[in-house]
């Protein structure tokens, strides 16, 4: 019994030991710094109505939830619903941030979470926020680069004309 008890454990502690060790310059620490920048990159490119790269790190079938309820489904619906009204002023126009919290990448799945902070400047992002708070994102890692496939964002805080926008009940 002794003996069994005994081989159970070692091999309990192999198993564990096999699946679960990671180190600072793991693969998964890699694909966490390969998210961030992503993220940085794309945030970048919001600022800047460089809408070809905002897509280019979604999957074609992302779906979001906007930070009052609002559902999008799809990667052209979501373009679309950031981008300029024809003919809008520039100064007019919400332009939204995302700053990254923390990222946890799966060791065994092609997956892995984004938590972070969001706001929404009108005109530009030097501008105060007039609306903000928190989101989540789903990534996949696709051909070797890692995409958004779900977000949720919710609104948290808000002031001046940000605080007239209706939520989803």
């Amino acid at each position: 019994m002794t003996r069994c008890i005994t081989y159970a454990l070692a091999l309990t502690a192999v198993l564990a030991a096999a699946g679960c060790a990671h180190s600072p310059g793991s693969p998964t620490a890699a694909d966490e710094a390969a998210i961030r920048q992503a993220r940085r990159v794309q945030t970048q490119a919001l600022a800047r109505d460089d809408l070809e790269t905002v897509v280019k790190y979604w999957t074609p079938d992302i779906t979001i939830r906007r930070a009052l309820g609002h559902p999008i489904e799809t990667a052209a619906a979501a373009r679309k619903a950031i981008e300029p009204t024809p003919g809008q002023n520039p100064a007019t126009r919400m332009i939204y941030q995302r700053e990254t919290v923390s990222v946890s990448a799966s060791s065994n799945w092609p997956l892995a979470y984004e938590e972070g902070r969001w706001s929404g400047h009108v005109g530009n992002v030097a501008n105060a926020p007039i609306i903000s708070g928190r989101y989540g994102a789903q990534w996949v890692k696709r051909d070797g680069r890692w995409l958004v496939r779900s977000e949720v964002f919710v609104a948290v805080d808000c002031a001046d004309a940000g605080c007239k926008a209706a939520a989803l009940p």
